[in-house]
């Protein structure tokens, strides 16, 4: 069970969190590609670094509107109906963020990135809060810890599979 929480929970925040450093010579390109095709000319490399800096930090800003938001949607809602809608939105961000190439829209992640951290900001602490009430007292201390601990390897799991010569 703490595997399952683990893993579907903050694992996958984690590695949204780090996965964008290392795809960022790839977005960049594909931000290029896409204007060049739109546009007729090149992109310059302040205006590449402008919006590469906005897609970077949409995540940020939306993890900061889903924090603020969180504690309002798991009093009215509850913290497991907040958590499987949570979900949903999380699955719209995905597909805005995996279409993007196809529908040659580098916008599209950027709004996939916005919501992929509105859903951090509100699974960061309903996830929390949600896996303390679930478990048993004696084990409530290691299950809220381990949210921490799945965090970090996501970050990990990003960072491996972001080397180059894997």
């Amino acid at each position: 069970m703490i595997l399952v929480l683990g893993i579907g929970g903050t694992h996958l925040s984690g590695f949204q969190m780090s996965v964008m450093n290392y795809a960022s010579p790839y977005v960049q390109k594909f931000i290029n590609e896409t204007w060049l095709e739109r546009y007729g000319s090149v992109l310059h490399q302040e205006s590449l670094t402008l919006l590469w800096s906005f897609i970077v930090s949409m995540y940020c800003v939306g993890g900061m509107i889903g924090c603020l938001c969180s504690g309002y949607l798991t009093a009215k809602y509850g913290k497991k109906k907040c958590l499987l809608f949570n979900d949903l939105v999380l699955i719209v961000a995905t597909l805005h963020t995996g279409f993007s190439r196809r529908a040659k829209s580098f916008e599209m992640i950027l709004i996939g990135r916005f919501l992929e951290g509105i859903c951090a900001g509100i699974h960061m602490n309903a996830h929390v809060q949600y896996a303390g009430e679930i478990s048993p007292k004696k084990l409530r201390g290691f299950v809220n810890v381990t949210s921490s601990v799945f965090l970090a390897l996501g970050k990990t799991v990003a960072r491996i599979l972001g080397l180059r010569y894997l």
